[in-house]
């Protein structure tokens, strides 16, 4: 903020005059073109106003005394820019308004509100947030610092510094520097905005940053597991107990299609006895709150079969998910599968080749699912259309090529 410009004005509000036909006095106060202004208290009539020099005309006590006020202010304000541009604070022209007024709060720095949301979040990791979703933010805040302390060279930076060409630049900055996917950029930016709007709602900025900034999504292909892979997990001897572990909750998950956060908090009481006298799990989302009811199938009950009960009453030994996604390459690397195996992946599978290509109908794998919207499940059923394409497309290259022959 060392080249920080200031400019400070007094000057009539004449839109309203009192019944002596005086009008307001007010000190605006503008830093790197962003205005603040307060009223002086003192009210003149506008044919004794100078514009030109800012101040009362001739030389009566009251005009005298009007224009010390001023200079007083002036002066002040200069003093304040001064010491905050040694001391190499971030600032604003509320800053110097504040202090001039006796209104001084504490700066809101960007940084420093996202770390205290990160804090709070770990706190309800596994309640209310997934330990995904955590990282995410933690990620996002370290990608904001070193954009922070890259483009402005400061360690944070005040909220209320952030504007539209913060975004746009912040966006920019992900970008270059490879930070990820088009995707994967694009929620970064997401997770930032969840920070901004928390601070607009919170009346720390007085305009929403984002609300010209449109996310822009990039259509990609979910990958999913074929009968095929799912069988070469099943049939694998894998002789560390971490990566069998690891492939039994995958494969629960491919069967039930619950998220990595769900299956390591799921319990006995979740396993209910349904209308068919099967086993069921009826359990509240993580990420949605939405009741998801699924049937236990053999596979998914052999599983859980093989494992005690914890100490917690969890009836499955989850390990981290940073843990179980590293394991889950190695299990891809002995199996013979060319694919990114992550814990995701196996809610796709379920979603896909368990469920949907063996016809079962959209509207109950929604449920299943736990979505919100049937939009959501769509998303699958769009993946087993292209792939009835792409089969159907073989298909039809042997019935050619065995027609050309005859």
């Amino acid at each position: 903020m060392k080249n920080a410009s200031l400019a400070v004005l007094c000057y009539l509000r004449g839109n309203r005059l009192d019944k002596q036909g005086r009008a307001q006095l007010y000190l605006r106060i503008t830093v790197n073109g962003r205005r603040s202004e307060f009223s002086l208290g003192r009210k003149v009539r506008p044919d004794k106003w100078c514009s030109s020099r800012s101040r009362v005309k001739g030389a009566s006590e009251e005009a005298e005394a009007i224009n010390k006020l001023i200079d007083s202010y002036v002066s002040k304000a200069n003093k304040v820019h001064t010491k905050l541009v040694e001391k190499k604070k971030p600032f604003t022209a509320d800053t110097i308004k504040n202090k001039l007024t006796g209104n001084s709060t504490e700066i809101k720095n960007l940084l420093a509100i996202y770390e205290e949301h990160n804090q709070q979040v770990a706190k309800i990791v596994g309640i209310e947030y997934s330990y995904s979703t955590y990282r995410r933010h933690v990620r996002t805040h370290g990608h904001l610092q070193r954009f922070i302390k890259k483009e402005y060279r400061l360690r944070d930076i005040s909220i209320k510094l952030v504007d539209f060409r913060f975004v746009t630049r912040f966006y920019e900055y992900l970008k270059a520097n490879h930070a990820g996917s088009h995707n994967t950029v694009t929620k970064y930016v997401l997770n930032f905005k969840k920070i901004v709007r928390m601070a607009f709602a919170n009346g720390w900025i007085r305009k929403d940053p984002f609300y010209y900034w449109k996310a822009k999504w990039e259509k990609t292909e979910r990958e999913i597991l074929t009968e095929e892979d799912i069988k070469k997990l099943l049939e694998a001897q894998l002789g560390l107990k971490r990566l069998r572990q690891v492939k039994d909750i995958f494969l629960f998950s491919c069967f039930t299609g619950l998220s990595y956060i769900d299956i390591k908090n799921l319990t006995g009481e979740r396993i209910r006895i349904g209308a068919d006298g099967e086993k069921w799990i009826t359990i509240n989302r993580t990420k949605t709150k939405v009741q998801s009811t699924i049937p236990l199938l053999p596979i998914a009950k052999q599983i859980l079969d093989k494992y005690e009960v914890s100490a917690k009453g969890k009836l499955l030994p989850v390990l981290s998910n940073q843990k179980t996604n590293a394991y889950l390459k190695e299990i891809a690397t002995i199996c013979g599968i060319n694919k990114r195996l992550t814990f995701h992946l196996a809610r796709h599978t379920f979603a896909t080749t368990v469920t949907l290509s063996n016809g079962v109908p959209i509207e109950s794998v929604s449920k299943m699912l736990g979505h919100t919207s049937l939009r959501t499940t769509q998303i699958y059923a769009k993946v087993i259309d292209k792939k009835l394409g792409r089969d159907m497309s073989i298909l039809r290259g042997r019935y050619s090529l065995s027609k050309a022959k005859a």
